[in-house]
């Protein structure tokens, strides 16, 4: 009969930002081994506290699926010698099979007889193979950073202090790191007491009356909804950072929000910095009034029950003080700091031991950026605030504030190019040149910040993939995939009539002006175009667009992002408006194959044309040619697709009525040539061959 698996490794506390994918490695690992084993099962559901990873697997079946299978071995020829015994193939074949050659049969597949083996196995009780199943389990798991203690060989995350195994009532026998498996698991390390679970069923229950809330959704919800009381009752509104709620939520096993206030005078200093402040530092949620201004209050949340409440805040209180003073000390501090001193303490921080100096890099971002706005043809004035805002993107590198919170440059560098007197279109972008820092962030407002933006990112990235320094599996140490993506986001969105090789040229030809490369211009181009077309790729696909409309598309080429996404766009919304699309494709399709074979530098002649179905073929080409190239360069992608559609008939006719392979040898390469100009033309379009029906 089905019984419920607990499964509960307790820890020392586990970093927060661990523990998410711990508690889904574990049930993925589980869920695999439960497969693997043939153990049948239901909903299984992992748990995860400061304290503990945890799985419950709802009715395991008492027994494995019994096993009876045909397995394919090698051919009668193969398998038996040359006096019709069986050969040292099929003898092998037996054996790692597990079965003896006498229950071996033919079968006849494809025309070829081949050996059959059948295995048969009795499934035996799952709970003679939890044990080692379970500690093996443990054994695999991985983290970012594991520990070793005592004696024991085995490497985790945290030491293990205690496991809870359970198949239904009974006990599971298996030990971990001298750890061995009992009933008795650990509560609230200061509310709670030990907890006896009595059945798998039992568990969250049994931990909640000792103050552990184990369901990682019900945790969370607790403090949303705690969080959102707190905001009503007050009429505030309580900033919800996804990334620090996550933290907070392994934080905690009993979730309980409180808030505490502040000195409102802090609020002299930029809010942005006592956000960050109180988040990175001190793990609280920021409170704003409704139109988004800081409030001097701050709302956290406690690992524990309601009482003392005021006592905690005022604790908090007082840690918080000290760490807003200092805040308050570095951003006077920085006052004092004029942007020329900045500067040139630019250029004794390394960047790159072979990319020089950050000194060196802000001068390559000032010529990459000058020379975009040249392309572009910016007015004088766009142009000037290009070059002031590339000469001090990078100053507040050198503060105070930003050694302290990283994650505020450009921020801090906005705030003091404003107090220094800088305009506000330079202040602004100093700060948006940084944009998008994440998908989904926006993109800069202003132009200054847009061309600043695009001359950072693709600096960083020319310099890297010139010093042998390219993103390979997962490993991008220098994000270089997210700026990448950040300047194909900045060019489409900004409408920038300025193609992806204009910028690899622009950046490849500065570099080359101040340093030796490793590699040829010629290969960085190539290695660059590979590594922008995956971004292109993963644009076109994050709008819904599907794998093949995407891979016929870009085959025309990806250069101007724009086009490609209109020319993705109205091909999937053809196909998904057009049930006669398909006969068009084909259509196209067909001539594609056959200009394959055509001669380079053949011409079309009409005085060989002999039958009418060649010249109309060959005039409805010629009549759509100036319209349809007018379409694709104002980015009109439905009406490009629309004309070249009108050609299907043509086509159609044109198959109908004529031998394209005649034996003529004029004839033939006439005809094999005026498939290959309409096939350029379809090409510059898309890759029809791609789509998949």
């Amino acid at each position: 009969m089905p019984k419920d698996l607990l499964f509960e490794i307790g820890l020392e506390e586990v970093p927060a930002r661990f523990l998410r994918a711990a508690m889904d490695q574990l049930q993925e690992r589980t869920v695999k081994w439960l497969e693997a084993s043939r153990i049948a099962h239901g909903e299984v559901t992992a748990y995860a506290t400061p304290r503990r990873l945890a799985v419950r697997v709802k009715e395991v079946a008492d027994k494995q699926d019994d096993v009876n299978e045909e397995v394919k071995g090698p051919s009668r020829k193969i398998a038996l010698d040359e006096s019709g015994g069986w050969s040292k193939a099929a003898l092998g074949f037996a054996r790692s099979q597990g079965v003896s050659p006498e229950q071996f049969t033919f079968r006849e597949l494809a025309g070829v007889e081949y050996v059959y083996a059948t295995k048969s196995s009795q499934g035996v009780e799952t709970a003679s193979l939890l044990g080692e199943g379970l500690s093996g389990i443990v054994s695999a798991m991985t983290f970012p950073k594991n520990m070793r203690w005592g004696a024991h060989e085995i490497k985790f995350v945290r030491p293990i202090r205690w496991i809870v195994a359970l198949f239904g009532q009974d006990v599971i026998d298996l030990s971990v790191a001298g750890v061995r498996a009992d009933r008795v698991s650990r509560g609230h390390r200061f509310l709670g007491q030990e907890a006896v679970i009595g059945s798998a069923a039992e568990y969250v229950e049994s931990l909640r009356a000792q103050h552990v809330i184990a369901d990682v959704k019900e945790r969370e919800q607790m403090i949303l909804n705690q969080i959102h009381q707190l905001a009503d009752d007050k009429a505030w509104t309580i900033a919800i950072k996804e990334d620090l709620l996550e933290e907070v939520l392994f934080l905690v096993e009993t979730p309980t929000v409180l808030f505490g206030t502040f000195d409102p005078s802090f609020l002299d200093i930029p809010q942005e910095v006592l956000i960050t402040s109180m988040r990175e530092h001190q793990r609280y949620f920021p409170v704003l009034d409704a139109s988004g201004k800081l409030l001097p209050f701050f709302v956290t949340v406690r690992n524990g029950n309601a009482e003392s409440l005021d006592v905690i805040a005022k604790g908090n209180e007082k840690v918080l003080r000290a760490r807003l003073s200092d805040a308050k000390f570095f951003y006077e501090e920085d006052q004092k700091l004029k942007i020329g001193d900045a500067l040139a303490k630019l250029e004794t921080i390394v960047y790159h031991e072979e990319l020089g100096s950050v000194g060196d890099k802000v001068r390559r971002i000032r010529a990459i950026a000058d020379k975009l706005a040249a392309k572009l043809q910016v007015t004088d004035t766009a142009a000037a605030e290009v070059s002031r805002t590339a000469d001090i993107a990078k100053f507040d590198l050198v503060t105070q504030m930003v050694y302290e919170f990283p994650e505020l440059q450009g921020t801090m560098g906005e705030d003091y190019a404003r107090k220094a007197g800088e305009p506000e279109t330079i202040a602004k972008a100093v700060f948006e040149h940084y944009q998008p820092r994440f998908a989904g962030d926006d993109v800069p407002s202003t132009e200054a910040g847009a061309l600043v933006s695009i001359a950072d990112k693709i600096d960083t990235i020319v310099g890297c993939f010139s010093i042998g320094i390219i993103p390979t599996g997962s490993q991008d140490p220098y994000a270089l995939r997210r700026q990448s993506a950040g300047i194909v986001q900045i060019v489409l969105e900004r409408g920038l009539e300025i193609e992806l090789g204009d910028i690899f040229d622009i950046a490849v030809d500065v570099h080359e002006n101040v340093r030796n490369l490793k590699l040829s211009a010629n290969e960085l181009r190539i290695n660059l175009y590979e590594f922008f077309g995956l971004r292109v790729k993963r644009l076109l696909s994050d709008l819904g667009i599907r794998y093949d409309v995407v891979d016929a598309a870009m085959s025309a080429g990806y250069d101007d992002i724009a086009a490609v996404v209109a020319r993705s766009r109205a091909l999937a919304e053809t196909i998904a408006s057009q049930d006669d699309f398909k006969a068009t494709v084909d259509s196209f399709t067909r001539v594609s194959n056959l200009a394959a074979k055509a001669e380079s530098g053949d011409a079309v002649d009409t005085g060989v044309f002999d039958d009418p179905a060649e010249q109309a073929l060959y005039e409805g080409w010629q009549s759509l040619r100036i319209p349809y190239a007018k379409a694709l360069e104002i980015k009109d992608a439905a009406e490009a697709l629309r004309l070249l559609s009108g050609l299907k008939e043509a086509v159609t006719s044109f198959f109908d009525s004529v031998m394209v392979m005649a034996e003529d040898d004029a004839v033939r390469r006439n005809r094999l040539a005026l498939l290959s100009g309409i096939d350029a033309d379809l090409k510059r379009f898309a890759d029809f061959g791609k789509l998949v029906w």
